[in-house]
């Protein structure tokens, strides 16, 4: 990465906006943990964390149980 580029911000949405989204998420993974197919204590996961400038779209968001969310995030 060139040292004297700046970084690009990253696509963040408004509450109202990202809501939606994350029901879309849900609904494209069938309301079903990507992970172990659980349908309970669904969280929505960002594959690459916002703090690495991963953004709020359909392709960088997973659906995930709360249990498979908190191993995730222990990897």
């Amino acid at each position: 990465m060139d040292p004297l580029r700046p970084k690009r911000p990253r696509l963040k949405l408004d509450a109202e906006a990202y809501k939606r989204l994350h029901k879309q998420v849900l609904d494209r993974d069938a309301w079903r943990c990507q992970t172990c197919g659980s349908a309970s204590n669904l969280h929505v996961h960002h594959l690459k964390s916002r703090n690495k400038l991963g953004d709020d779209v359909l392709d960088n968001l997973v659906t995930l149980c709360c249990a498979c969310h908190a191993r995730r995030h222990r990897m």
